[in-house]
C-alpha cells in the first residue's frame, strides 16, 4: 500500500457509562489503526465492547478519553465541514436491519433521502436512476420489485441489503459492519459476505467487521487482520491466518475451540480448551491483573492475578497480551 497514513485510527480509546460508583468501563484504552483498503475483524463475546468501539469509530458515540483520527486528524478537532465529510466517509451497517430502517418509508424513500440530503442528485429523475443503480449493486434485483416495498415486506437478508445500499448512497470510504450478518439465516450469510467482499474490491471500501463468530471472521478477512477483545481490552491481534492457525492468547484459543467443525473426523480430534469458569466477570467488579485469569486454564498465581498484561509483539506477526503463553503455539486439531 502506498498510503501509509491509516484511514481510521483509535488511540487509547476509552468509553465509560454511568457515574460515581456505578461507572462501567465498556472500552478500556484500546489502540487500533486501519490502513486504506484493509479488512479488520473485531471479535469477542457479547459485552466485550466491540460494538461500542464501532459506534465510536463511526462518530455515533462520544468518547470518554482518547482519540478517533480520520486520515490523521482528530475528529474532535474538526470544524463542521470536516466533520460532515468524515461522517459521510465512515458509515455503519447495524446488526438489526429492521430496527435501523424507517418502517414508514419505502425502499425508494430510504435510498433517495440521503441522496437529496447530501446533494448527490439534482432532481427526482437522477435520484431514481441512482437508487436503481445502488440496488443493483447490492443484488436486489429485479429492482422494480423492491422499490415500493416497506421493510416489513422484505426478508432479513433483503433488509440488510437495503441497509448496505443506504450506506453506499454517500460513497463511503470506510464501513463499520456491526454483526451485519448475525440476524439472517445461515443459508444466506455467505451471499451477504460475498456481496461485502465485492464492494471492497470494486469500490475500494475499508471494513471494520464486528462479529462474535471467528468462523465468519476467517471467511471474510482471510487476507486481513483479526483483533480479539475481552472485557473492553484487546488481548490479541494479528494477520488472520496466524490468529486462526496459531492462536496465542488462551481466550482466542477458547473461541476457536468453540467453532463447530463440519468434518466429523476433524470434530472428533479437535482439542477442547477447558476453562476454569464459564462465567464472565461483571464489568462493575473486574478481577485484578489479567481480567481473563479467573477463567484461564494456564493462569499463574502471583503473576496473572496481579499485573494487567500489555500487548507485546510476537515474531509470527501481531501482538498478544499474555506473557505466560505468548511464545507457545497450540494445535487445536490433533
Amino acid at each position: 500500500m502506498t498510503d501509509v497514513t491509516p484511514i481510521l485510527e483509535l488511540r487509547n480509546l476509552t468509553k465509560t457509562f454511568g457515574s460515581g460508583r456505578q461507572q462501567v468501563t465498556a472500552v478500556d484504552s484500546i489502540s487500533l489503526a486501519v490502513a486504506p483498503g484493509e479488512v479488520v475483524c473485531l471479535v469477542g463475546e457479547s459485552g466485550c465492547g466491540k460494538s461500542t468501539t464501532g459506534r465510536m469509530a463511526a462518530g455515533l458515540l462520544p468518547v470518554t478519553d482518547g482519540q478517533v483520527l480520520f486520515r490523521g486528524k482528530d475528529i474532535a478537532q474538526m470544524d463542521r465541514a470536516e466533520f460532515q465529510q468524515y461522517r459521510r466517509a465512515v458509515q455503519i451497517v447495524h446488526q438489526d436491519p429492521y430496527a435501523s430502517l424507517n418502517p414508514t418509508q419505502t425502499v425508494r424513500q430510504i435510498i433517495t433521502a440521503p441522496l437529496y440530503r447530501h446533494g448527490k442528485v439534482k432532481d427526482r429523475a437522477q435520484a431514481e436512476r441512482r437508487a436503481r443503480e445502488i440496488l443493483e449493486i447490492v443484488d436486489l434485483t429485479p429492482v422494480i420489485e423492491f422499490m415500493d416495498k416497506y421493510p416489513h415486506q422484505l426478508s432479513g437478508g433483503q433488509r440488510q441489503r437495503v441497509s448496505v445500499a443506504r450506506a453506499l448512497t454517500v460513497e463511503p470510504r470506510f464501513i463499520v459492519a456491526d454483526e451485519a450478518v448475525s440476524m439472517v439465516d445461515v443459508s444466506i450469510r455467505v451471499s451477504l459476505l460475498n456481496m461485502l467482499s465485492r464492494l471492497k474490491q470494486e469500490f475500494d471500501v475499508t471494513f471494520l467487521f464486528i462479529t462474535h463468530d471467528l468462523a465468519l471472521a476467517k471467511y471474510f478477512a482471510w487476507e486481513g487482520r483479526i483483533v480479539v477483545m475481552y472485557l473492553g481490552r484487546i488481548v490479541e491481534e494479528g494477520p488472520t491466518p496466524r490468529v486462526i492457525t496459531d492462536p496465542r492468547h488462551p481466550y482466542t484459543q477458547a473461541l476457536l475451540a468453540a467453532v463447530p467443525e463440519a468434518d466429523p473426523e476433524l470434530a472428533q480430534h479437535k482439542r477442547q480448551i477447558e476453562l476454569r469458569s464459564a462465567e464472565i466477570p461483571s464489568l462493575l467488579q473486574l478481577p485484578p491483573g489479567c481480567t481473563f485469569h479467573p477463567r484461564c486454564p494456564y493462569a499463574v498465581v502471583g503473576e496473572c492475578d496481579t499485573r494487567p498484561p500489555q500487548l507485546e509483539p510476537i515474531v509470527e506477526g501481531g501482538s498478544v497480551a499474555c506473557p505466560v503463553r505468548k511464545h507457545e503455539s497450540i494445535q487445536l486439531v490433533a
